[in-house]
């Protein structure tokens, strides 16, 4: 019989099979640890997927739009930049019912909190950009994703109202609408998150300049730094009165505040590389947490985690919509602009709000194997005389000098027939064009660096018209201009809040 019967061989005549010759001829030790170190795979691959089921169980998901149409596709959440909406519910539901009733929050709950992430490419950067929850916006069309109710849309009412009936994805489609944007994925945590979340890292520190005290989220502090958690956690993130002026930009600045510090201890900790520590965190965090379907999934989540562990604290940037009372309704909010054109466009084009004047990090490295383009031997001929080509200048911006500034950039590009108009106010600038001035239109906006997007064609119109806006108020490139002090922090920054007079102790 061969050798490879002789192994497998039931007949004792035949000998042991080889391989258990060869174990019996090793040494005691040897096998003592072969053991253990079998052992210790098994145990260690049943731990991490009793962990893992764990996680996929804990998490609940929800569509990511309300029937918007998208017009990107999916990104790679390893190596694509990527926004995340960051939500707080206000649902007094299960376990949040000790701070009302159900009837206190209706449908799926309010948006307490809301704060888009922005996660660059290369990981080196990261956007927070906190929306008021009592900013007056526009809601699109909403259609529920369970139910397939259609919900009007809605004008001059509360951002923080936009998932109260048709979902979370209403919420990101209303953000899409304001920004220019399309939301990647979002985040949703209630108030027991906050609770919990602080716990499990023992405490947040928080400063404030006075003692304050505020009865209706019963948040209660000393002046100076405190360590925050649990319900006091929870309180300094939900008062509405306890800093500044009492009003809701105040508020956003202390959460923003509280989680720059919870960022610090994390990374200062060493959290990161704790398996203990993480999985504590990861269990507290899925458990009270609803993402859309992209992210419902353990290595999806491990995969945003992974991108931010690294990135510096001082480049973790944040910032607020730029607004000022509503005219319609002063204790509510409106978008300031230009600000929050300008933050807008910032965000759009990727900007560093850091560094506004650092050139954006591309997403793709060019293939080496791509070929050079190839150089032209003879310059084309222009398909038009600018000499010859209509074009007006319509000041939208409320500032008469505009117009000659623009009108006399345009005539030193070459644009010789240029004429003025006195037009409404506009806040976006556009471009418009007539029927065969395409090519000339785009020409005239890159002069002054106006985006494509906002080159468009318009029946009207005879010839090129640039219609100025206030996003445009200055300068003949149009640009990203930023205001000063569109950064409220960063991470690295530690911020003492400024108590509310009226809420001080002594």
């Amino acid at each position: 019989m061969s050798d490879a019967a002789a192994r497998h061989s039931d007949d004792k005549a035949m000998g042991p099979a080889r391989h258990l010759g060869a174990m019996r001829g090793k040494p005691a030790w040897l096998k003592v640890a072969t053991a253990v170190v079998a052992l210790a795979l098994v145990g260690g691959l049943a731990f991490a997927a009793f962990w893992v089921v764990r996680f996929q169980m804990n998490i609940t998901k929800a569509p990511l739009g309300a029937g918007s149409n998208r017009t990107e596709e999916p990104v790679n959440d390893s190596t694509d930049r990527m926004q995340i909406l960051i939500l707080g519910s206000d649902t007094r539901d299960g376990k949040n019912s000790e701070y009302g009733t159900s009837e206190d929050s209706t449908g799926y709950g309010q948006s307490d909190v809301m704060m888009m992430m922005d996660i660059s490419a290369d990981n080196k950067r990261v956007s927070v950009i906190s929306f008021p929850r009592d900013l007056l916006v526009d809601i699109p069309e909403c259609t529920d994703q369970k139910t397939k109710q259609v919900f009007p849309a809605q004008s001059g009412v509360m951002i923080n109202e936009a998932m109260k009936q048709a979902g979370i994805g209403c919420a990101v489609d209303t953000v899409n609408k304001i920004t220019g944007l399309e939301i990647d994925h979002f985040m949703m945590a209630d108030f027991n998150a906050v609770k919990e979340l602080s716990n499990a890292v023992g405490g947040v520190e928080v400063c404030i300049s006075d003692a304050v005290y505020d009865p209706d989220s019963r948040l209660r502090l000393p002046a100076g730094n405190s360590q925050v958690q649990g319900e006091q956690a929870l309180a300094f993130l939900r008062t509405r009165h306890a800093f500044a002026d009492g009003g809701d930009l105040g508020r956003i600045k202390a959460q923003q505040g509280f989680l720059s510090s919870l960022t610090r201890k994390i990374k200062d900790d060493g959290t990161l590389s704790d398996p203990q520590k993480m999985l504590k965190i990861a269990d507290v965090v899925t458990q009270n947490l609803t993402v859309d379907d992209g992210l419902a999934s353990v290595p999806s989540l491990l995969t945003i985690g992974n991108r931010l562990k690294n990135i510096d604290i001082s480049k973790v940037a944040f910032a607020a919509v730029p607004t000022t009372p509503a005219p319609a309704d002063p204790n509510r909010l409106a978008v300031a602009e230009p600000a929050a054109s300008q933050l807008f466009a910032a965000l759009r084009k990727d900007i560093d709000l850091t560094d506004p004047t650092a050139t954006p990090t591309p997403t793709a490295e060019p293939s080496e194997s791509a070929p050079a383009p190839s150089t032209p031997t003879e310059t084309a001929p222009p398909a038009y005389d600018k000499a010859l080509q209509p074009v007006t200048v319509a000041n939208g911006t409320g500032v008469p000098a505009r117009a000659q500034e623009i009108t006399q950039a345009i005539i030193a590009g070459g644009f010789t027939q240029v004429a003025e108009l006195v037009a409404q106010p506009l806040e976006k600038t556009a471009v418009y064009y007539g029927p065969g001035f395409e090519d000339v239109a785009a020409d005239v906006a890159v002069l002054m660096d106006i985006p494509a997007t906002q080159v468009l064609p318009a029946a009207g119109v005879s010839g090129v018209q640039v219609y100025l806006g206030t996003d445009f108020m200055s300068g003949t490139k149009m640009g990203v201009a930023l205001p000063t002090d569109i950064v409220n922090q960063t991470a690295g920054d530690t911020v003492c809040q400024q108590a509310n007079p009226e809420l001080i102790t002594r």
